[in-house]
């Protein structure tokens, strides 16, 4: 799977959870805060971290962030400097553009401005996020706590027509399948026998890093 490149803006507890995650995924983060001792915290868990101020064109430039794949605008409640930075992010010709809106005029005033993406962090938690754009697969994602998740995953073709026994996910991955959706059916605590169509939708639980391991596999 080829290397994304993420720049992540703002990095509260949300944005930093985001920034993390991606790059535990294996991908390419720049992290950006006005706050020093954020980016201090933040250094060895990304890629890259800068202190720089968003709003500020030149500094963005020089930055390049024009290079990356997706930006990913989390400021704090700082609506406007949350705009000014989407804008500018747009003009430089960052391809997919994603903003934390704190209420609905937020979202719509952003939309506005080309925003492709925005989400609440009510809604959306950032490791949900995070793995939801790394991966078509990754249907939605939960952390349970810092060791483990659950994930549904939607099938990939090389599962098709193998039954849970033959892809043997406890022992190949670590994980244990909890449920098996199937259009509008779900199946708990499916059986050994059962074969993965195409459309399924398996339910699995395990350490992080177990599931960032099956991740990586089905997206290469």
């Amino acid at each position: 799977m080829k290397k994304r490149q993420f720049v992540v803006i703002g990095l509260g507890r949300f944005g930093s959870s985001i920034a993390k995650t991606l790059y535990s995924l294996g991908n390419d983060v720049l992290a950006i805060d006005a706050d020093e001792d954020i980016i201090q915290n933040i250094a060895d868990s990304v890629t890259h971290a800068v202190q720089a101020d968003a709003t500020d064109e030149n500094s963005l430039r020089t930055l390049g962030i024009s290079n990356f794949d997706v930006a990913v605008i989390t400021i704090g409640s700082n609506v406007q400097a949350s705009i000014m930075t989407a804008l500018l992010a747009k003009e430089l010709g960052v391809n997919y553009i994603i903003t934390k809106a704190h209420n609905e005029l937020h979202a719509k005033v952003l939309k506005k401005v080309g925003v492709e993406r925005v989400i609440f962090p009510e809604r959306d938690m950032g490791v949900r996020v995070a793995h939801n754009l790394v991966s078509s697969n990754i249907l939605d994602y939960i952390e349970l706590s810092s060791d483990y998740s659950i994930a549904e995953i939607a099938s990939p073709v090389e599962w098709h027509g193998k039954t849970l026994k033959e892809l043997n996910m406890r022992s190949k991955y670590g994980i244990n399948v909890m449920a098996l959706k199937r259009d509008n059916d779900v199946n708990i605590s499916p059986s050994a026998d059962d074969i993965i169509k195409p459309g399924d939708v398996i339910v699995a639980i395990g350490g992080i890093e177990e599931l960032n391991k099956l991740e990586n596999e089905i997206n290469q």
